[in-house]
Protein backbone atom coordinates (compact mmCIF):
# COMPACT_ATOMS: atom_id res chain seq x y z
CA UNK A 1 0.00 0.00 0.00
CA UNK A 2 1.17 3.49 -0.78
CA UNK A 3 1.58 6.19 1.80
CA UNK A 4 -1.76 7.83 1.02
CA UNK A 5 -3.94 5.25 -0.69
CA UNK A 6 -7.74 5.62 -0.85
CA UNK A 7 -8.40 1.92 -1.51
CA UNK A 8 -7.23 -0.73 0.94
CA UNK A 9 -7.49 -4.53 1.16
CA UNK A 10 -10.68 -5.66 2.91
CA UNK A 11 -9.85 -6.84 6.41
CA UNK A 12 -12.32 -9.73 6.62
CA UNK A 13 -11.89 -10.79 3.00
CA UNK A 14 -13.90 -13.78 1.78
CA UNK A 15 -13.46 -14.42 -1.96
CA UNK A 16 -16.26 -17.04 -2.01
CA UNK A 17 -18.80 -14.65 -0.45
CA UNK A 18 -17.74 -11.92 -2.90
CA UNK A 19 -17.95 -14.26 -5.91
CA UNK A 20 -21.42 -15.32 -4.78
CA UNK A 21 -22.54 -11.69 -4.30
CA UNK A 22 -21.38 -10.80 -7.82
CA UNK A 23 -23.08 -13.88 -9.28
CA UNK A 24 -26.33 -12.79 -7.58
CA UNK A 25 -25.85 -9.25 -8.93
CA UNK A 26 -25.86 -10.62 -12.50
CA UNK A 27 -28.97 -12.76 -12.07
CA UNK A 28 -32.42 -11.82 -13.29
CA UNK A 29 -33.35 -8.82 -15.37
CA UNK A 30 -30.66 -6.15 -15.35
CA UNK A 31 -27.65 -5.93 -13.07
CA UNK A 32 -27.39 -4.92 -9.42
CA UNK A 33 -24.74 -2.26 -10.08
CA UNK A 34 -24.62 -1.11 -6.44
CA UNK A 35 -23.36 -4.55 -5.38
CA UNK A 36 -20.74 -4.60 -8.15
CA UNK A 37 -19.45 -1.18 -7.02
CA UNK A 38 -19.56 -2.07 -3.33
CA UNK A 39 -17.63 -5.34 -3.75
CA UNK A 40 -14.98 -4.16 -6.22
CA UNK A 41 -14.18 -0.70 -4.87
CA UNK A 42 -13.71 -1.98 -1.32
CA UNK A 43 -11.11 -4.61 -2.24
CA UNK A 44 -7.48 -4.29 -3.32
CA UNK A 45 -6.48 -5.24 -6.86
CA UNK A 46 -4.95 -8.48 -5.58
CA UNK A 47 -8.20 -9.36 -3.78
CA UNK A 48 -10.26 -8.59 -6.91
CA UNK A 49 -8.12 -11.00 -8.90
CA UNK A 50 -8.60 -13.61 -6.17
CA UNK A 51 -12.37 -13.12 -6.48
CA UNK A 52 -12.04 -13.72 -10.24
CA UNK A 53 -10.14 -16.98 -9.63
CA UNK A 54 -12.74 -18.14 -7.08
CA UNK A 55 -15.59 -17.15 -9.42
CA UNK A 56 -14.06 -19.35 -12.14
CA UNK A 57 -13.77 -22.29 -9.72
CA UNK A 58 -17.30 -21.91 -8.36
CA UNK A 59 -19.21 -21.17 -11.57
CA UNK A 60 -16.89 -22.18 -14.43
CA UNK A 61 -17.16 -18.66 -15.85
CA UNK A 62 -14.69 -15.85 -16.48
CA UNK A 63 -15.63 -12.96 -14.18
CA UNK A 64 -14.07 -10.34 -16.47
CA UNK A 65 -16.17 -11.62 -19.41
CA UNK A 66 -19.29 -11.62 -17.24
CA UNK A 67 -18.65 -8.02 -16.16
CA UNK A 68 -18.06 -6.94 -19.76
CA UNK A 69 -21.30 -8.55 -20.89
CA UNK A 70 -23.31 -7.04 -18.01
CA UNK A 71 -21.90 -3.49 -17.99
CA UNK A 72 -21.64 -0.72 -20.57
CA UNK A 73 -19.72 2.43 -21.44
CA UNK A 74 -17.46 4.23 -18.99
CA UNK A 75 -18.83 2.17 -16.09
CA UNK A 76 -17.62 -0.98 -17.84
CA UNK A 77 -14.23 0.67 -18.53
CA UNK A 78 -13.63 1.67 -14.90
CA UNK A 79 -14.65 -1.79 -13.62
CA UNK A 80 -12.37 -3.52 -16.15
CA UNK A 81 -9.53 -1.21 -15.00
CA UNK A 82 -10.20 -2.19 -11.37
CA UNK A 83 -10.02 -5.89 -12.31
CA UNK A 84 -6.82 -5.70 -14.39
CA UNK A 85 -3.34 -6.40 -13.04
CA UNK A 86 -1.77 -2.92 -12.53
CA UNK A 87 1.32 -3.60 -14.66
CA UNK A 88 -0.74 -5.10 -17.49
CA UNK A 89 -3.15 -2.17 -17.24
CA UNK A 90 -0.37 0.38 -17.84
CA UNK A 91 1.00 -1.72 -20.73
CA UNK A 92 -2.46 -1.64 -22.34
CA UNK A 93 -2.72 2.12 -21.78
CA UNK A 94 0.65 2.62 -23.48
CA UNK A 95 -0.44 0.45 -26.40
CA UNK A 96 -3.57 2.56 -26.81
CA UNK A 97 -1.51 5.78 -26.64
CA UNK A 98 0.79 4.50 -29.39
CA UNK A 99 -1.65 2.67 -31.67
CA UNK A 100 -4.50 5.20 -31.71
CA UNK A 101 -4.83 7.91 -34.32
CA UNK A 102 -1.60 9.88 -33.89
CA UNK A 103 0.60 9.43 -30.83
CA UNK A 104 -0.68 10.42 -27.39
CA UNK A 105 2.80 11.41 -26.25
CA UNK A 106 1.62 13.09 -23.05
CA UNK A 107 0.12 9.80 -21.80
CA UNK A 108 3.37 8.00 -22.67
CA UNK A 109 5.37 10.63 -20.74
CA UNK A 110 2.91 10.35 -17.82
CA UNK A 111 3.23 6.57 -17.50
CA UNK A 112 6.97 6.31 -18.13
CA UNK A 113 7.75 9.47 -16.13
CA UNK A 114 5.78 8.73 -12.96
CA UNK A 115 6.95 5.14 -12.35
CA UNK A 116 10.40 4.02 -11.24
CA UNK A 117 12.82 1.93 -13.34
CA UNK A 118 11.66 -1.42 -12.02
CA UNK A 119 8.02 -0.61 -12.81
CA UNK A 120 8.93 0.71 -16.28
CA UNK A 121 10.86 -2.48 -17.06
CA UNK A 122 7.96 -4.62 -15.77
CA UNK A 123 5.47 -2.63 -17.87
CA UNK A 124 7.75 -3.10 -20.91
CA UNK A 125 7.89 -6.87 -20.30
CA UNK A 126 4.10 -7.04 -19.92
CA UNK A 127 3.75 -5.04 -23.15
CA UNK A 128 5.90 -7.52 -25.04
CA UNK A 129 3.94 -10.43 -23.58
CA UNK A 130 0.63 -8.89 -24.65
CA UNK A 131 1.57 -7.63 -28.12
CA UNK A 132 4.54 -9.81 -29.23
CA UNK A 133 6.56 -6.69 -29.96
CA UNK A 134 8.66 -4.46 -27.72
CA UNK A 135 7.47 -1.12 -26.40
CA UNK A 136 10.62 0.44 -27.87
CA UNK A 137 9.90 -0.99 -31.35
CA UNK A 138 6.33 0.34 -31.29
CA UNK A 139 7.47 3.80 -30.15
CA UNK A 140 10.10 3.84 -32.92
CA UNK A 141 7.44 2.86 -35.45
CA UNK A 142 5.06 5.56 -34.30
CA UNK A 143 7.14 8.60 -33.37
CA UNK A 144 9.97 10.35 -35.18
CA UNK A 145 12.89 12.68 -34.60
CA UNK A 146 13.64 14.00 -31.14
CA UNK A 147 10.25 12.90 -29.78
CA UNK A 148 11.09 9.31 -30.70
CA UNK A 149 14.49 9.53 -29.00
CA UNK A 150 12.98 11.07 -25.86
CA UNK A 151 10.25 8.43 -25.53
CA UNK A 152 12.67 5.57 -26.24
CA UNK A 153 15.01 6.90 -23.52
CA UNK A 154 12.10 6.96 -21.04
CA UNK A 155 10.97 3.46 -22.07
CA UNK A 156 14.39 1.98 -21.29
CA UNK A 157 14.14 2.67 -17.56
CA UNK A 158 17.73 3.83 -17.10
CA UNK A 159 17.08 6.61 -14.61
CA UNK A 160 19.44 6.83 -11.62
CA UNK A 161 17.27 5.63 -8.73
CA UNK A 162 19.28 7.04 -5.83
CA UNK A 163 18.14 10.20 -4.07
CA UNK A 164 21.63 11.63 -3.74
CA UNK A 165 22.33 15.17 -4.84
CA UNK A 166 25.71 16.29 -6.14
CA UNK A 167 25.70 20.10 -6.34
CA UNK A 168 28.87 20.35 -8.40
CA UNK A 169 27.57 17.82 -10.94
CA UNK A 170 24.25 19.68 -11.00
CA UNK A 171 26.02 22.92 -11.90
CA UNK A 172 27.91 21.07 -14.65
CA UNK A 173 24.66 19.63 -16.05
CA UNK A 174 22.92 23.02 -15.89
CA UNK A 175 25.84 24.50 -17.84
CA UNK A 176 25.65 21.61 -20.34
CA UNK A 177 21.92 22.27 -20.89
CA UNK A 178 22.64 25.95 -21.42
CA UNK A 179 25.42 25.20 -23.93
CA UNK A 180 23.19 22.68 -25.76
CA UNK A 181 20.27 25.08 -25.93
CA UNK A 182 20.21 28.80 -25.41
CA UNK A 183 23.93 29.36 -25.98
CA UNK A 184 24.12 27.16 -29.06
CA UNK A 185 24.41 29.38 -32.13
CA UNK A 186 22.33 27.22 -34.47
CA UNK A 187 19.51 25.00 -33.22
CA UNK A 188 19.49 22.81 -30.12
CA UNK A 189 21.50 19.73 -29.18
CA UNK A 190 18.49 17.68 -28.08
CA UNK A 191 20.62 14.67 -27.11
CA UNK A 192 22.00 16.55 -24.08
CA UNK A 193 18.47 17.37 -22.84
CA UNK A 194 17.52 13.74 -23.40
CA UNK A 195 20.47 12.28 -21.54
CA UNK A 196 20.15 14.56 -18.51
CA UNK A 197 16.34 14.50 -18.17
CA UNK A 198 16.01 10.74 -18.64
CA UNK A 199 19.01 9.51 -16.62
CA UNK A 200 19.50 11.72 -13.55
CA UNK A 201 17.54 10.99 -10.38
CA UNK A 202 14.60 13.26 -9.52
CA UNK A 203 16.29 15.03 -6.61
CA UNK A 204 19.37 15.69 -8.76
CA UNK A 205 17.19 17.03 -11.58
CA UNK A 206 15.44 19.43 -9.21
CA UNK A 207 18.88 20.68 -8.20
CA UNK A 208 19.89 21.02 -11.86
CA UNK A 209 16.73 23.08 -12.52
CA UNK A 210 17.63 25.29 -9.55
CA UNK A 211 21.19 25.78 -10.82
CA UNK A 212 19.90 26.56 -14.32
CA UNK A 213 17.73 29.31 -12.91
CA UNK A 214 20.64 30.66 -10.85
CA UNK A 215 22.82 30.89 -13.97
CA UNK A 216 20.24 32.26 -16.42
CA UNK A 217 17.70 34.09 -14.28
CA UNK A 218 14.83 32.06 -15.74
CA UNK A 219 13.35 28.59 -15.33
CA UNK A 220 14.20 25.44 -17.27
CA UNK A 221 10.58 25.55 -18.49
CA UNK A 222 11.29 28.91 -20.13
CA UNK A 223 14.37 27.40 -21.79
CA UNK A 224 12.26 24.53 -23.17
CA UNK A 225 9.68 27.07 -24.43
CA UNK A 226 12.50 29.00 -26.16
CA UNK A 227 14.32 26.05 -27.68
CA UNK A 228 11.66 23.52 -28.67
CA UNK A 229 8.33 23.52 -30.46
CA UNK A 230 5.30 21.31 -31.07
CA UNK A 231 4.90 17.91 -29.45
CA UNK A 232 8.55 17.75 -28.33
CA UNK A 233 8.13 20.99 -26.38
CA UNK A 234 4.87 19.76 -24.81
CA UNK A 235 6.41 16.40 -23.88
CA UNK A 236 9.49 17.99 -22.30
CA UNK A 237 7.36 20.47 -20.30
CA UNK A 238 5.22 17.57 -19.01
CA UNK A 239 8.35 15.61 -18.11
CA UNK A 240 9.85 18.59 -16.23
CA UNK A 241 6.55 19.03 -14.34
CA UNK A 242 6.51 15.31 -13.51
CA UNK A 243 10.09 15.49 -12.19
CA UNK A 244 9.46 18.64 -10.14
CA UNK A 245 6.39 17.22 -8.39
CA UNK A 246 4.81 13.92 -9.57
CA UNK A 247 1.76 14.38 -7.29
CA UNK A 248 1.02 17.88 -8.55
CA UNK A 249 1.64 16.68 -12.11
CA UNK A 250 -1.02 13.95 -11.72
CA UNK A 251 -3.43 16.42 -10.07
CA UNK A 252 -2.97 18.70 -13.10
CA UNK A 253 -3.55 15.75 -15.45
CA UNK A 254 -6.84 15.03 -13.67
CA UNK A 255 -7.83 18.68 -13.88
CA UNK A 256 -7.05 18.82 -17.61
CA UNK A 257 -9.02 15.61 -18.18
CA UNK A 258 -12.16 17.34 -16.88
CA UNK A 259 -11.54 20.89 -18.14
CA UNK A 260 -13.35 22.30 -21.14
CA UNK A 261 -16.03 20.55 -23.18
CA UNK A 262 -16.22 16.79 -22.75
CA UNK A 263 -14.13 14.58 -20.48
CA UNK A 264 -10.97 12.63 -21.20
CA UNK A 265 -12.43 9.57 -19.48
CA UNK A 266 -9.49 7.36 -20.29
CA UNK A 267 -7.02 9.60 -18.41
CA UNK A 268 -9.48 10.10 -15.55
CA UNK A 269 -9.99 6.34 -15.12
CA UNK A 270 -6.29 5.52 -15.51
CA UNK A 271 -5.04 7.91 -12.84
CA UNK A 272 -7.87 7.37 -10.33
CA UNK A 273 -7.66 3.57 -10.54
CA UNK A 274 -3.87 3.23 -10.87
CA UNK A 275 -3.06 5.59 -7.99
CA UNK A 276 -5.87 4.44 -5.66
CA UNK A 277 -3.56 2.04 -3.81
CA UNK A 278 -0.52 4.35 -3.99
CA UNK A 279 -1.01 8.09 -3.46
CA UNK A 280 -4.50 9.16 -4.56
CA UNK A 281 -5.09 10.64 -1.08
CA UNK A 282 -2.17 13.01 -1.61
CA UNK A 283 -3.19 13.80 -5.21
CA UNK A 284 -6.68 14.63 -3.90
CA UNK A 285 -5.30 17.10 -1.33
CA UNK A 286 -3.07 18.82 -3.89
CA UNK A 287 -5.99 18.96 -6.35
CA UNK A 288 -8.24 20.71 -3.84
CA UNK A 289 -5.53 23.16 -2.76
CA UNK A 290 -4.70 24.02 -6.37
CA UNK A 291 -8.18 24.18 -7.93
CA UNK A 292 -10.37 25.19 -4.98
CA UNK A 293 -12.70 22.23 -5.34
CA UNK A 294 -12.48 18.65 -4.16
CA UNK A 295 -11.73 15.96 -6.74
CA UNK A 296 -14.96 14.15 -5.77
CA UNK A 297 -16.99 17.34 -6.37
CA UNK A 298 -15.40 17.82 -9.78
CA UNK A 299 -16.17 14.21 -10.74
CA UNK A 300 -19.76 14.66 -9.51
CA UNK A 301 -20.11 17.64 -11.88
CA UNK A 302 -18.42 16.02 -14.83
CA UNK A 303 -19.56 12.39 -14.82
CA UNK A 304 -22.87 10.60 -14.34
CA UNK A 305 -24.57 7.36 -13.30
CA UNK A 306 -22.75 4.28 -12.03
CA UNK A 307 -19.53 5.49 -13.63
CA UNK A 308 -19.63 8.62 -11.43
CA UNK A 309 -20.57 6.58 -8.35
CA UNK A 310 -17.63 4.22 -8.90
CA UNK A 311 -15.07 6.99 -9.35
CA UNK A 312 -16.36 8.93 -6.33
CA UNK A 313 -16.26 5.73 -4.22
CA UNK A 314 -12.61 5.14 -5.24
CA UNK A 315 -11.63 8.76 -4.56
CA UNK A 316 -13.45 8.87 -1.23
Amino acid sequence: MGKSATVFPAADFDSEADAKALREAFKGFGTDEATVIDVLVNRSNEQRRQIAATFKTMYGKDLMKELKSELRGNFEDVVVALMTDPVEFQAKELHHAISGLGTDEITIVEILGVYDNEAVVNIGNAYEGLYQTSLEADIKGDASGHLKRLLVSLANGHRDESDQVDEEAARGDAQALLQAGELLFAGTDESVFNMILCQRNRAQLRRIFHEYEEITGHSIEQAVENEFSGTVKDSLLQLVHCVRDPVEFLAARLHDAMAGIGTDDRTLIRIVVARSEIDLGEIKEVYEAKYGKSLAERIEQDCSGDYKRTLVAIVS
